[in-house]
């Protein structure tokens, strides 16, 4: 009897078991990237809190993170129940974009969606997708009820082994900086940071921000920013290396002054994104992009990438005159350049009817004019004109239907100062509203664009970066800009079209001693991705360059068929190569105060054929170059901030 009923016993407590087994399956679910090589895995504990963890070729890249909604006093992070694992789906779509790194993309992806109810028995969604080159996650909450809600905290984290290194830019601090301007993504990005370090500013970590966990990388972003939300970033806080979600302060807000995100209807958050793998695969990526629709349907024949001549960057504000745009203007038509940016206050010092003049005189010339304007009302005291145009709907469709009738071809709009939901609002209103007269869009002083540039393919490129103008103002840029500029072909520039606003082959200025070669310079025009690339020479700093050049840039395509990523290191050096038809260009830059040798692998991009080679000569604006037949590897040596160009037919 003892023995049967220890036997008994044990057969109870293994059916307990078994039946305790079965609960915690079903309670979890793994993702698979199409190849396998990234693992996601889902889980919920025993308090009903939903977390995350990812694995790439087994290793570990992100220890167990959470996941979760605050949305009005109801909590959608604890308390919640399984309702359903759906089955995985498939996702196939192939699209075209113009502005990007690849003409032609194809995005695949297994998705799975995770069903939750809280203790008020609503519904919680998580989709998951898990594609070659990373994952991305969003929350979705059916419409509960007719009113509105705010979203009050977001639970989502990253936890990184304590191991990890980090590239991260600070978020500057709400209304500080020239004229209250601040925050517009500006700072410089922190170096192999250890992951923790505590973020300077108590604001937060912008994104695209970088890690490294072993030989690993991932870089963390958003996409599909809609009108209903604000702008997330990384906590100022990550004890223990888990980086948590942070939403906007209070002083980023404008007119109606709303700040947090709008929860109505069907609702669904933005993207949370980890792009996942080696170096390539990080700069190769378009999960930003992949993620994302287009938001309005237009007819895009408007739309046309371009390169774009700019007085301001050289000559500054004194010089946006009449005299001064027509010259650039006849600079743009010798380098076959498509568009002329005239910049600041340009309707007090030359004014509507001149501007039509220069517009009717550029057209003539197949040029292009894009006009500046200020997007303040009163939440920055910048004293920059066109001022005050573009607050009301009725006011920008009264302004875009006179540039449209001038001839105008696009607009860029400065110092927006902000991430909450108000501002997000405000660049949706006026992408629908320039889309409606055919006006091309930059955006400067501003947010991250977080996928917009395919949700609005008038979206031309967005500032959102420490650009060239800052290495004019001060020694300190000038000597660092080397560094920046080969951090940011592996952060900021990796999904959105970003206004560097590169390549000044002659000099700065009288203030300013630039540090970086004239071959450092003419390669950022092929490493840096803008759908209207503004360079920043001027015609009279052209006159130094030697034809070839010039012929070079009148040539250097405006978009690209394909990218592949030859090598480099974050801050330390990049080679990139970008394709256009039936050639490849090769752009490498050394972003460090040192000589060193790159050693070029080609076996991937051409097998026969001739290369033409780009380097630096002895003075400002002097240029070397030698033709060699195709091989598979070209070492070349590059002076302390320099660069080099390859062309291969």
């Amino acid at each position: 009897m003892l023995s049967l009923f220890s036997n008994t016993k044990f057969w109870v407590l293994s059916l307990f078991l078994s039946i305790f087994s079965l609960s915690e399956t079903k309670a979890q679910s793994q993702l698979e990237s199409p190849d396998g090589r990234i693992k996601v895995e889902i889980q919920l504990n025993e308090k009903g809190e939903p977390s995350y963890a990812v694995k790439f070729e087994n290793k570990v890249v992100l220890e167990s993170s959470k996941l979760g909604l605050m949305v009005g006093d109801e909590s959608f992070s604890s308390g919640l129940s399984l309702v359903n694992n759906s089955k995985v789906n498939t996702i196939n779509k192939s699209y075209e974009s113009i502005n990007a790194k690849r003409r032609l993309n194809e995005y695949q992806a297994n998705e799975q969606l995770i069903s939750y109810v809280n203790k008020q028995k609503h519904k919680f969604n998580i989709r998951f997708q898990v594609s070659n080159d990373g994952l991305a996650f969003r929350y979705e909450i059916p419409q509960i009820d007719r009113e509105k809600r705010l979203l009050k905290a977001e639970r989502s984290s990253f936890k990184f082994p304590k191991t990890a290194i980090a590239w991260l830019q600070p978020m500057a601090i709400a209304k500080s900086g020239w004229e209250q301007t601040n925050p517009s993504y500006e700072e410089h990005y922190y170096q192999e940071i250890k992951v923790g370090s505590p973020e300077p500013t108590h604001t937060g970590w912008v994104y695209p921000a970088l890690f490294k966990v072993g030989d690993t990388y991932a870089l963390i972003s958003e996409s599909g920013l809609e009108p209903n939300h604000a702008a997330s970033r990384l906590d100022p806080k990550s004890e223990n290396a888990e980086y948590k979600i942070a939403y906007a302060g209070i002083k980023e807000t404008i007119m109606n002054k709303e700040l947090e995100t709008v929860v109505e209807g069907d609702f669904h958050s933005p993207w949370r994104l980890i792009a996942v793998g080696t170096l390539g695969t990080i700069v190769e990526s378009t999960l930003g992009l992949d993620l994302v629709d287009p938001t309005i349907k237009l007819d895009q024949s408007f739309i046309k990438p371009g390169k774009s001549s700019w007085s301001w960057i050289n000559s500054k504000d004194e010089y946006i005159i009449y005299d001064e745009q027509k010259k650039y203007i006849d600079f743009a038509a010798d380098m076959n350049w498509q568009y002329c940016l005239i910049d600041v206050n340009w309707d007090r010092n030359i004014g509507y009817e001149k501007i039509q003049e220069l517009a009717d005189y550029a057209k003539g010339k197949n040029v292009g004019l894009i006009l500046w304007y200020n997007s303040a009302g009163d939440w920055n005291t910048v004293g920059y004109t066109p001022k005050n145009k573009l607050l009301t709907s009725e006011a920008r469709r009264k302004e875009f239907a006179k540039l449209q009738e001038m001839g105008i071809k696009g607009v860029k709009i400065d110092f927006f100062g902000g991430d909450g939901k108000s501002v997000i609002a405000y660049y949706h209103e006026i992408l629908r509203d320039a889309a409606e007269h055919k006006l091309l869009v930059n955006f400067h002083g501003a947010t991250l664009p977080r996928g917009w540039s395919k949700m609005y393919p008038h979206l031309m490129t967005v500032e959102a970066v420490r650009g060239f103008e800052t290495v004019t103002f001060t020694q300190d840029d000038a000597d660092r800009q080397a560094e920046i500029c080969a951090t940011l072909p592996f952060t900021r520039n990796v999904f959105d079209p970003m206004d560097y606003t590169p390549m000044n082959l002659y000099k700065v200025s009288s203030n300013v001693k630039r540090k970086t070669t004239s071959s450092f310079e003419l390669a950022t025009s092929i490493l840096f991705l803008s759908g209207i690339q503004h360079f920043a020479e001027s015609p009279e700093g052209m006159t130094h360059v030697p034809e070839f050049i010039k012929q070079f840039l009148r040539d250097l395509p405006v978009n690209w068929d394909d990218v592949k990523f030859i090598q480099g290191y974050p801050g330390k050096e990049v080679v990139i190569a970008r394709k256009s038809g039936n050639k490849w260009y090769v752009a490498g830059i050394n972003g460090e105060n040192k000589e060193k040798q790159i050693t070029v692998d080609l076996s991937g991009l051409a097998t026969k054929g001739k290369v033409k080679l780009i380097t630096d000569g002895n003075n400002n604006a002097e240029f070397r170059t030698q033709e060699f037949d195709v091989k598979d590897q070209k070492t070349i040596s590059l002076k302390p901030n320099d660069g080099f160009l390859m062309v291969l037919d």
